[in-house]
């Protein structure tokens, strides 16, 4: 994005793990940034970041922040979002939101870049940005979507700690030290909910991200249903979602079952998600290739494998998707939508 016109650009939440990755992936972009301004809370206000070779301080999120502000990236939380975003529309930004705050407001788009960047200009000063569990599996539904039509997903998610925050990494790292050295295991932060009981995530799978809901799903499942509706733009769509918090530290993996409308060939299906934007297929079952966590951590592209047709149901297939929850999970994403934003502005 060379010799182009040039914006001023406030990332929130600067010093979270989504917002370190924002930045360095801003850098590796050469976004167009004329001025670039750090906002975080009032306890990492005045700490310094290195982006361009350039030494930039840290501020405090405030409302007046986003004076002269044009594009702004949340990754604060929710809560933040919720306070400053309206405020920084206000001034004249345009809001990417990487948190649950605005992503099933009807008013706000929520965009996957790959599967539904038209809808991106009917903002109206917001857009969100998806779950990530929930973007790597409709960037690898949409070209199936698009050719034959999708009736029902079913799908159960392995989800890599750093999801919950760098916190709950160095629990699982010092549980698995507890354990090895026959120590007894402390839980102090998995699940993330609002209920004392924790669990042991070293050597262990945790059914449980986030709180429980009346229905017996959780948030977290509740919101893959919902927002690949909303992304698909079908009501009609069956979804239903088994989130699973494993000892893994980066990479969200995903087993999928997919109904169809239509009857397919399972080498075109391959062919599709070979040529999809975005998606790398990784399907040899004879060299045992198949997409795993610890391959894709760092890496932008949705990783896709093990595309068979089902046994029974004639219309159905499973496949497993993996990608990197912090990069296409989160702040590539993000980054993308930024990317377009500034594209349209170039004329």
């Amino acid at each position: 994005m060379s010799n182009q016109k040039q914006f001023n650009v406030a990332v929130v939440g600067a010093t979270g793990a989504v917002g370190e990755q924002i930045l360095k992936l801003l850098e590796q972009r050469k976004f167009p940034i004329r001025n670039l301004k750090l906002l975080s809370s009032a306890r990492s206000a005045g700490k310094t970041v290195m982006f361009n070779g350039v030494e930039h301080t840290i501020e405090e999120a405030k409302q007046e922040s986003f004076e002269g502000v044009d594009f702004a990236l949340f990754s604060a939380g929710g809560d933040v979002s919720r306070a400053l975003a309206p405020a920084a529309v206000e001034r004249g930004a345009v809001c990417i939101d990487n948190t649950s705050a605005y992503r099933m407001d009807p008013n706000t788009p929520l965009i996957v870049p790959e599967v539904n960047a038209d809808v991106i200009k009917e903002h109206k000063g917001i857009i969100a940005n998806p779950n990530c569990s929930t973007i790597q599996m409709v960037a690898a539904l949409k070209p199936l979507y698009d050719r034959y039509g999708i009736s029902r997903i079913i799908v159960s998610t392995y989800q890599a700690v750093s999801g919950a925050g760098s916190s709950a990494i160095n629990e699982m790292l010092r549980q698995t030290k507890e354990v090895l050295e026959g120590r007894e295991v402390e839980a102090d932060i998995l699940p993330v909910s609002s209920l004392p009981v924790k669990h042991q995530i070293a050597f262990n799978a945790v059914p449980q991200i986030d709180k429980f809901q009346d229905n017996g799903f959780t948030y977290e499942e509740i919101k893959m249903i919902q927002e690949t509706r909303k992304i698909m733009g079908d009501d009609d769509l069956q979804v239903t979602a088994t989130c699973v918090r494993i000892p893994v530290v980066y990479g969200h993996s995903e087993s999928v079952y997919v109904e169809l409308k239509q009857d397919f060939d399972i080498n075109e299906v391959r062919q599709l998600l070979n040529d999809a934007p975005g998606v790398t297929l990784q399907d040899d079952i004879g060299t045992q290739t198949y997409p795993l966590a610890t391959d894709a951590a760092g890496k932008l592209d949705v990783f896709v494998g093990r595309v068979r047709r089902d046994l029974y149901h004639p219309l159905a297939l499973n496949m497993w998707i993996v990608s990197d929850n912090l990069l296409k999970g989160a702040a590539w994403n993000a980054v993308q939508i930024a990317e377009h934003l500034a594209s349209e502005r170039q004329e």
